[in-house]
């Protein structure tokens, strides 16, 4: 295992804010940027088309200049342009007296799709020195939202993968039009804090800072950006949610409702110590299996070799985040593997397989033959040995 800019004192915090078109999401950026404590921060704008006009949309009172790209769209054709911007804005001399960049956020464009852009950050030897992903902040229209989410394959994804979610125009619509788009965004991401974005209070405490450390106080909360309770509340719920007898080992936690089309997200756990290979082993295997379903993966492992130091993941499609040790347990939390796995058309049964192939678990919920043939290890086409 190895160190991340998780274990970087100061590493620049980077926000990715996405949403369908008409979502508002400019609106909720000048706000944002107009926040006191917002400060030192770069602000990347996609627009779709050769003549981008959201520049000149975007308040830069409190920022540190807007970049905007255009003639594309940050998940296909600007990727790459927006891995050298980062790279540029990291890496250029700050004027005399100026404070060091401390954030950049990105405005990706309404058809964006950020599972890509999220796999560019955790792949560039340059972005892993210098960034830190702070968190997917996802806008949803109260008016079209609804509508969007059953129809987008674009807007769906957008809130599954999202730390934040952020209601907007709310006041425009009718009081019935809550509950379908309500119901949709829990079936999607239920584990994401939904804030109103009418309500009047600050955004930046509630949008900003969602990763495994807050920046100013350096404490982590893993169960926080786990989108769980803090680890007392989980360690105390999680008796109720989490009955078990003797030998079990791998047991099954969900958190998603009904799933929304294909996409949906479920939680493996484990409260033995696991060995750090198994760990891997699994891991290896799912990615190259399942790995264009994964559209994001977090996680928490307790292992057998460090056993008071738990272990952070996080993955997006076939890739994995150079792993991080944080340095202890966080007071009151339990000690157990959590894994949290939002999917588009994951079989959930074929992944807890697997995880019970590597750790050692058993299918309790299988007929004794079906659980002996169906080996979840074999890969089509492939042999061992």
């Amino acid at each position: 295992m190895t160190a991340s800019v998780f274990d970087k004192a100061r590493p620049i915090r980077l926000t990715i804010l996405t949403g369908f078109l008409g979502s508002g999401k400019t609106t909720l950026l000048n706000r944002l940027l107009r926040e006191p404590s917002v400060t030192n921060t770069a602000v990347v704008v996609n627009e779709f088309g050769e003549a981008g006009i959201d520049q000149f949309l975007v308040e830069t009172a409190s920022s540190d200049g807007v970049i905007e790209l255009s003639d594309g769209c940050l998940c296909c054709s600007v990727r790459g342009e927006l891995v050298e911007t980062l790279v540029k804005l990291a890496t250029r001399p700050r004027p005399n007296g100026d404070s060091a960049l401390e954030r950049v956020i990105i405005e990706t464009t309404g058809l964006a799709d950020p599972v890509p852009i999220l796999a560019s950050l955790m792949t560039h030897p340059g972005l892993l020195e210098t960034y830190a992903l702070d968190g997917v902040v996802a806008v949803v229209d109260r008016l079209a939202g609804a509508r969007n989410l059953a129809e987008r394959e674009e807007a769906q994804r957008q809130v599954a993968v999202a730390d934040r979610i952020v209601i907007t125009k709310a006041d425009l619509a009718v009081e019935t039009a809550a509950e379908p788009l309500d119901a949709a965004i829990a079936a999607l991401n239920s584990r994401a804090p939904v804030i109103d974005a009418g309500d009047g209070r600050p955004l930046a405490s509630r949008l900003l800072n969602c990763g495994v450390y807050d920046p100013v106080s350096g404490s982590a909360d893993p169960y926080r950006w786990l989108g769980l309770e803090s680890g007392a509340d989980h360690r105390a719920s999680g008796a109720r949610d989490h009955p078990h007898g003797a030998g079990d080992r791998a047991l099954p936690h969900h958190h998603a409702h009904a799933p929304h089309g294909a996409v949906r997200s479920f939680s493996i756990v484990c409260r033995e110590p696991v060995a750090w290979d198994a760990i891997d082993g699994f891991l290896d295997l799912l990615r190259s299996t399942q790995g264009q379903r994964i559209l994001r993966m977090k996680a928490l492992v307790y292992t057998r070799e460090y056993p008071e130091r738990p272990v952070v993941l996080h993955g997006v499609q076939g890739y994995l985040h150079p792993p991080a040790q944080l340095p202890e347990w966080p007071v009151g939390a339990s000690r157990e593997t959590r894994i949290v796995l939002i999917g588009e058309a994951l079989p959930e049964t074929y992944v807890r397989d697997l995880f019970a192939a590597f750790t050692g678990g058993v299918r309790t919920d299988a007929p004794d033959r079906t659980a002996l043939e169906a080996n979840p290890l074999v890969v089509p086409g492939h042999r061992f040995g």
